[in-house]
């Protein structure tokens, strides 16, 4: 007589906590909050257009949301201090990188390059470490294919490699509050979309040709590191890839 398998059930992992996506709306930081809702949490999002927020709100069930530009200090200080109660998750999607020729952008241009996303992790992490509850924390979101020296990619460069050491020293500043980066390479997302345009078929078939995983990144798969970041209490000040080994072929 065989044995009959019964899988084991897994609890949720995020039930009774509260994650808040800032960047909400679309892409990553939808699928995040999305995933987050299934592990169980209460989920309040975060973006500029209220009429896309308003969408994702209704299609993943979350709490409430919010419209405003997280890079406004003010507003993003605001929203945190108008949070009815603690948090235990942050997540940061918002931004685009800057690919524009060092010797030909404008220096004001340049200056927002260098600044926009290591500004906005300190805001967020000054705003919410007084809502974060301890063991909870902040997830940043930056990239990997600018690691190397290319032409043309100077500004976004630096930010890649300065970003994780920002990261580090926040992990130490606001501990027991943990601090991650999650560093993705291509990832098939609508912001991919309107950065490649008419190329974007043509990058798509080359990353199926090239990549170890024969197969596109997608925002479920970072939404999935991102969710094992939120639950597992032993991971802070760290950088973790997901580029499904693009770094060893480009």
């Amino acid at each position: 007589m065989s044995a009959t398998f019964i899988p084991a059930q897994r609890e949720p992992e995020l039930t009774g906590q509260t994650v808040v996506v800032i960047g909400g709306s679309a892409g990553i930081g939808l699928e995040t909050a999305r995933r987050a809702r299934a592990e169980g949490a209460s989920v309040i999002i975060t973006g500029r257009n209220r009429e896309r927020l308003d969408h994702a709100m209704n299609e993943i069930g979350a709490a409430r949301s919010a419209a405003f530009d997280a890079n406004d200090a003010s507003d993003l200080a605001s929203f945190f201090r108008d949070l009815p109660g603690p948090i235990d998750h942050v997540m940061v999607t918002a931004g685009a990188p800057h690919y524009r020729p060092p010797l030909e952008i404008p220096l004001d241009e340049a200056r927002h390059g260098l600044t926009e996303h290591m500004l906005l992790a300190l805001n967020v992490a000054r705003s919410a470490a007084g809502k974060v509850r301890p063991a909870g924390s902040l997830i940043f979101m930056g990239g990997t294919g600018a690691r190397r020296p290319r032409l043309g990619l100077a500004i976004v460069s630096t930010v890649t490699v300065a970003f994780p050491a920002l990261i580090a020293n926040l992990a130490l500043e606001l501990a027991p509050i943990r601090v991650n980066l999650i560093a993705a390479g291509f990832v098939d997302t609508p912001l991919s979309a309107s950065l490649l345009g008419e190329n974007l078929d043509r990058r798509r078939e080359e990353l199926r040709a090239t990549l170890p995983i024969r197969r596109v990144v997608g925002p479920a798969d970072v939404a999935a590191l991102a969710v094992h970041l939120m639950s597992n209490t032993a991971l802070t000040g760290a950088t973790y890839d997901i580029d499904g080994g693009q770094q060893l072929v480009s």
